[in-house]
């Protein structure tokens, strides 16, 4: 779990900003929304995030040029920063990676990949922000080593599986939609229905409850699924 960490979004497409927004806020995460170069900056010196999402082309100032700011200036040079672009080159990333960003994501992405590489980029720039387990009762997830525990024994998940679990334990209690659920997990461009996220519930509930070890989710008719 986060302890309000604060994210710093600077992208220029509303939509996408408020998606962004959304996914972070129910992730824990305090979040800052700007849409060109020159307010990111402004916003780090007003309040200085501890990571910031940047999107490569901005009207007023890149995000490369955003980014030579930020590492030219003491105060600011080692705030994490992942960038968000649809440019996918290798030169592009070359470029990206020599101004000084943390990590590098082509558009489109999985939220769950995104919230994924937030918490490592956090966990390197300062450990006590975020860790690298989560817990809830006697299941532990383990994000650097990809496993999964519950009391104890070790738990085969396979990657759609690991990506749901890891959205219900970092708000265990909270009723996620289908939708919520198939754009988190699945992400946005990717045209499955709710039935896969009723199977693929099925397959982790039945991981999860091998041994006859109580159910941990909570069923919500018409609503959807909680992790209680």
């Amino acid at each position: 779990m986060t302890d309000q960490a604060h994210i710093l979004v600077a992208e220029d497409e509303v939509s996408q900003a408020e998606i962004l927004r959304f996914n972070l806020e129910d992730a824990g995460y305090r979040v800052t929304v700007v849409h060109d170069g020159q307010a990111a900056l402004e916003m780090v010196e007003e309040d200085t995030p501890d990571l910031l999402i940047l999107d490569w082309m901005m009207p007023e100032l890149s995000g490369l040029k955003v980014m030579r700011w930020l590492r030219g200036v003491d105060d600011y040079k080692k705030i994490p920063v992942i960038m968000l672009t649809a440019r996918g080159e290798e030169d592009d990333k070359l470029s990206s990676f020599e101004t000084g960003v943390d990590d590098y994501l082509v558009k489109p992405y999985l939220p769950s990949e995104l919230l994924a590489r937030i918490k490592a980029v956090l966990r390197r720039s300062n450990p006590d922000i975020d860790g690298e387990l989560l817990e809830y009762q006697d299941l532990i997830m383990d994000l650097e080593r990809k496993k999964v525990m519950r009391g104890g024994d070790f738990i085969k998940l396979g990657p759609t599986e690991f990506r749901l679990l890891q959205i219900f334990l970092s708000r265990p209690g909270k009723v996620y939609s289908r939708d919520q659920l198939l754009d988190m997990a699945w992400g946005q461009d990717v045209y499955v229905g709710d039935r896969t996220v009723d199977v693929a519930i099925r397959r982790l509930r039945k991981a999860l409850n091998q041994g006859g070890r109580p159910d941990m989710f909570r069923t919500v008719r018409s609503e959807g699924y909680a992790l209680e």
